[in-house]
């Protein structure tokens, strides 16, 4: 959604690597915000991300119009059930609606190849893979790692709303998944006692909210009770401090 950052930069430069032409699609899409979401505020400087998608390699930049994208009569939606409605989807019910829609939009315009997408994001990504292989869409899904600051913090376009306070603290979240995932590689299956350890770690930096930390399924995304050796396993969360809404995660396959 543009104003990007070392995140974004390494998905244009991986896809360089790879691929003979990249095509860089910078959209603020107003589908995938819920009222009362920052879409009016989300930060935008075209000018900067064009010089910074060309440094890193960028072969086309598109940057549609909103009228473009969804001219006054239209009505058409992709919906992904189930992988849609849990997590993400429990706090933001129409979010990927908008999210299935604009790409599947963006891969019949484009119609490219190969597409990357960052893990952070990575309800996002499990959503768009199975939007793909259940409409049999003839295009290759790569998902890169995470990029962070030299605190863990993931890079995020949101991350310039935080305080210093908040940006100090925001640091926690990484360290929790951290602990998690060491806990678990030490042979601990009880997943309310992780997931219990973890909101303690974040409490004790004056979030404003935890709205969910979990350990589930890393294609299903169905929570986990108890767990075994052979589980692939993802640890989402989603915190707000002051009125950033975060998200992080890691996978741990055991």
């Amino acid at each position: 959604m543009g104003y990007l950052h070392e995140g974004h930069l390494h998905l244009i430069r991986k896809a360089k690597k790879v691929c003979d032409s990249v095509v860089v699609s910078i959209f603020v899409n107003p589908t995938q915000f819920a009222p009362g979401e920052d879409f009016a505020k989300y930060p935008r400087d075209i000018e900067r991300d064009t010089a910074l998608a060309k440094a890193a390699g960028a072969d086309v930049l598109f940057v549609p119009s909103v009228e473009e994208m969804y001219p006054k009569d239209f009505s058409a939606f992709v919906i992904v059930e189930g992988l849609s409605s849990v997590l993400e989807g429990v706090f933001r019910p129409s979010h990927f609606d908008g999210v299935t829609t604009i790409v599947n939009k963006l891969f019949n315009i484009v119609q490219a190849d190969k597409v990357f997408f960052g893990q952070k994001d990575a309800q996002q990504c499990a959503v768009v893979k199975k939007m793909v292989k259940d409409l049999q869409m003839p295009v290759e899904i790569e998902i890169v790692p995470t990029v962070r600051e030299v605190d863990g913090l993931a890079m995020s376009s949101r991350n310039i709303y935080l305080n210093a306070d908040e940006r100090k603290n925001a640091s926690v979240l990484y360290q929790a998944l951290q602990y998690a995932d060491e806990k678990i590689k030490e042979g601990e299956k009880d997943v309310p006692k992780i997931v219990a350890a973890m909101k303690r770690m974040i409490q004790s930096k004056n979030p404003s909210a935890i709205d969910y930390i979990a350990i589930v399924d890393s294609e299903t995304l169905q929570p986990k009770n108890k767990l075994a050796k052979g589980d692939s396993l993802l640890i989402p969360l989603a915190v707000r401090f002051g009125t950033t809404r975060l998200i992080d995660n890691i996978t741990v396959r055991l």
